[in-house]
């Protein structure tokens, strides 16, 4: 098959308002295509999934956008499988029919970002985008059983299966999820999921500033009564803590959590919108200025979050995650200094987009890259 045979556009990177724009060259159909696409090249390639996260570096656009459709779903056995381009939306969507979700509960970036496209599961898988349930179920990667992808010489490759089993050597499964597509083009994706549950309550508290509100999150996660997310949210003076699960345990917890804070606290039921919007960053959404993630011991959020010059502050994870909103340009890595953990910039220009690797870890990483896209195809430079 000849390159020509695919769905092919101009391959134009240029700059608009300080992003590199590629628009897509390959649109594969299958996962042979791809394959060819990979192997054939002798350039970068810009991976794209849905588009909804703006990432894009220089080379040729491949989006894998065609790769849809839900190739195995066993309810019983809670595991499906599904080509990379198929949108999160199709996913969801059959799960629920069978009372089923995605528990990590992906972010929709589409808002926060001004961009448009659908969010795929390939994406989501590449990127590991984890939502606010992760403290209680895991991130995204837990979730991954296994996967195919195309590596950087354009072998197909496969690795794990329907079930929770390792195999000898790379976990090829988790390196994907989190590695941007810069170790392998994923094809397909096999994922565990989860019962919805029957209901959920939101205890909101109020009035705490942040380091009260980061010790009474931390105090109802080491409780007994199983909260699915801890936020705070600076600006509104709330501290939201979510229950989930058969509605006795629901109000069960609810009651044995409100003795355990004390205080006034008001719960509402099943809004689900709130927790959505949350997911979603929302409220930084349509408004000018950066837009950092910062991962850190929750313990150092306060401290933080005081030293970053930050126009909005969200926390998330108990305060193991700051989403901050800082002036356009601005340096927050070198304002934070040293410290456990890494800032991400998710929407702006000026600075990185990942946090810089120590020597050891650049190592590493460029060992991998050798042995998985020896060529340097692969979203070059995207991760450092």
């Amino acid at each position: 098959m000849q390159l020509n045979n695919f769905q092919e556009g101009a391959a134009r990177p240029e700059l608009s308002k300080g992003k590199m724009v590629t628009e897509i060259k390959y649109t594969p159909s299958d996962e042979a295509e791809l394959s060819e696409v990979v192997a054939a090249s002798t350039a970068p390639l810009c991976i794209r999934g849905g588009g909804t996260r703006g990432v894009h570096v220089a080379g040729a656009g491949l989006s894998t956008s065609a790769l849809s459709g839900i190739t195995l779903y066993e309810p019983g056995a809670m595991t499906v499988v599904a080509k990379a381009g198929t949108p999160i939306a199709d996913i969801e969507a059959v799960l629920a029919a069978e009372n089923q979700r995605l528990a990590f509960e992906p972010m929709d970036h589409r808002a926060l970002l001004g961009t448009t496209g659908t969010p795929t599961i390939g994406g989501v898988m590449a990127a590991n985008i984890s939502g606010p349930r992760r403290i209680s179920v895991g991130a995204a990667r837990d979730f991954l059983l296994g996967v195919r992808y195309v590596d950087g010489m354009g072998q197909i490759v496969k690795n794990g299966g329907r079930v929770m089993k390792n195999v000898t050597g790379y976990d090829l499964v988790k390196l994907m999820a989190g590695a941007h597509s810069t170790l392998g083009v994923l094809s397909e994706v096999s994922l565990k999921v989860l019962p919805r549950p029957e209901a959920q309550s939101t205890l909101i508290l109020h009035g705490l500033d942040d380091t009260s509100a980061v010790g009474a999150l931390a105090k109802a996660l080491g409780s007994p009564f199983e909260v699915s997310a801890a936020a705070h949210d600076p600006a509104k003076g709330e501290t939201l803590l979510r229950l989930e699960g058969f509605s006795d345990s629901v109000s069960y917890r609810v009651n044995q959590l409100k003795t355990l804070l004390g205080g006034e606290i008001i719960v509402e039921e099943n809004n689900t919108a709130r927790w959505d919007a949350w997911r979603d960053v929302a409220s930084f959404a349509g408004v000018e200025g950066d837009v950092w993630r910062v991962s850190c011991k929750p313990s150092d959020g306060p401290a933080l979050v005081a030293k970053s010059n930050a126009q909005a502050v969200l926390y998330d994870w108990a305060g193991g995650l700051i989403w901050l909103r800082a002036a356009a340009g601005y340096d927050l890595r070198s304002a934070l200094g040293a410290y456990d953990g890494h800032a991400t910039l998710v929407r702006g220009t000026g600075q990185p987009r990942f946090e810089p690797e120590s020597a050891g870890v650049a190592r590493l990483t460029a060992g991998l890259r050798a042995r998985f896209d020896p060529r340097g195809l692969l979203n070059a430079g995207l991760m450092g």
